[in-house]
């Protein structure tokens, strides 16, 4: 059944503005980027760096993810900053034919709209940019912290209404807060464009919540990070060859209950003539998703724009999700991640349980700690 509130929502946003954005069909993600606690960034990788930024350019490459929290410590915007020196040094007609999206951080401290319009200024200086293409919730506070989650709205409309930014994204916004959020941007006339959520075949629950569905209905693209589950689909690691670090623990603990899965993985790769990342990348374009993938290297460009090269067969598809389904540990989920479960209701008027807890902590804790909570 289909909630009122849903209904009502879906008129609302049947007569919003629609932005002629072109996110194409895969993005590059900018996380690494500054981040040494997970990845090893230093400042000598810059060069590397702009280089692969500009191989995705050249290889048809629109939507560039970032946000104001990435970077660790004094590092924070480290991946902005990048960006925008990036984006500077092209030529005009290239800067022009893509996108940056960036995601504002929900900290604690954020408590009014002008909090978030400062943000989005402040990641414009960074970028050194006027107006962005899409500034993002980088994660709804319902969950931990409900009070602010109306400052929020307000404040990204805001800075659709000021001229900051061209649409308005979402990130790791449930079925329930993606419903009611679409609705409120639509009755302020502000488009909204995405919605970030972790998806791949070691982290199903957005196409089992229904959350896939209600992005389709309110033709929000479904942005998928995270799609090669922080590298344990890439089919360069096994439970013994890791990387170094808290994210080998994470892929390790991963890879060993997914073994089915990576076999099959590794199987059609091989009878395609294509990489096992391929295959998971096509796999999450397959169920209607853009992949954003983060990249260090011209060559890990050229490997994640090889899987649009292709589609998957039905059967193909049909049998990954099979062996997803036997997955004993799939990945963790995002703490923030709200209302996984689509609620089959008729809810007249809607009631939102609000449970107060503790904020949560500064930098990074949107990603990190989310993921690596076990």
């Amino acid at each position: 059944s289909v909630s009122y509130i849903m209904l009502l929502a879906l008129v609302v946003v049947a007569a919003a503005p629609s932005p002629r954005l072109d996110l194409g069909r895969m993005g590059v993600g900018t996380w690494a980027w500054g981040n040494k606690l997970l990845w090893g960034y230093d400042t000598g990788q810059d060069a590397e760096l702009q280089a692969a930024f500009g191989r995705a350019v050249d290889r048809g490459v629109k939507f560039f993810d970032t946000g104001d929290s990435y970077g660790t410590g004094a590092l924070e915007g480290r991946a902005e900053s990048l960006l925008g020196q990036f984006r500077g040094e092209l030529p005009a007609q290239k800067s022009e034919n893509i996108c940056f999206g960036t995601k504002l951080a929900v900290y604690p401290w954020r408590l009014t709209p002008r909090s978030f319009v400062d943000a989005c200024r402040a990641s414009l200086g960074r970028m050194e940019r006027t107006q962005l293409e899409v500034v993002q919730a980088h994660w709804s506070a319902q969950r931990f912290q409900p009070w602010q989650e109306q400052a929020l709205w307000e404040g990204l409309a805001d800075c659709y209404d000021l001229g900051l930014a061209k649409a308005v994204g979402l990130s790791n916004f449930g079925p329930r807060q993606l419903e009611k959020c679409a609705a409120y941007m639509a009755r302020r006339e502000v488009p909204v464009v995405l919605n970030q959520i972790q998806f791949s075949l070691l982290s199903t629950q957005p196409e089992e919540s229904g959350l896939l569905d209600v992005c389709r209905q309110f033709k929000i693209t479904a942005v998928a990070y995270s799609p090669l589950a922080l590298g344990a689909l890439s089919g360069k690691y096994s439970p013994d060859r890791l990387p170094p670090g808290p994210r080998g623990f994470v892929i390790g603990q991963v890879l060993s209950g997914c073994r089915e899965l990576t076999g099959t993985v590794d199987e059609i790769a091989r009878e395609r003539g294509k990489t096992s990342a391929q295959v998971a990348l096509a796999w999450t374009m397959s169920k209607g998703t853009l992949p954003i993938v983060g990249v260090r290297s011209v060559s890990q460009v050229d490997e994640n724009m090889g899987a649009c090269d292709f589609r998957l067969s039905g059967a193909e598809v049909a049998e990954l999700d099979r062996k997803a389904r036997l997955v004993k540990r799939p990945a963790t989920q995002n703490v923030f991640m709200t209302d996984e479960l689509r609620p089959r209701l008729r809810p007249v008027p809607v009631s939102v349980a609000k449970q107060l807890t503790s904020p949560i902590g500064r930098n990074q804790m949107s990603d990190e700690a989310s993921i690596l909570a076990v």
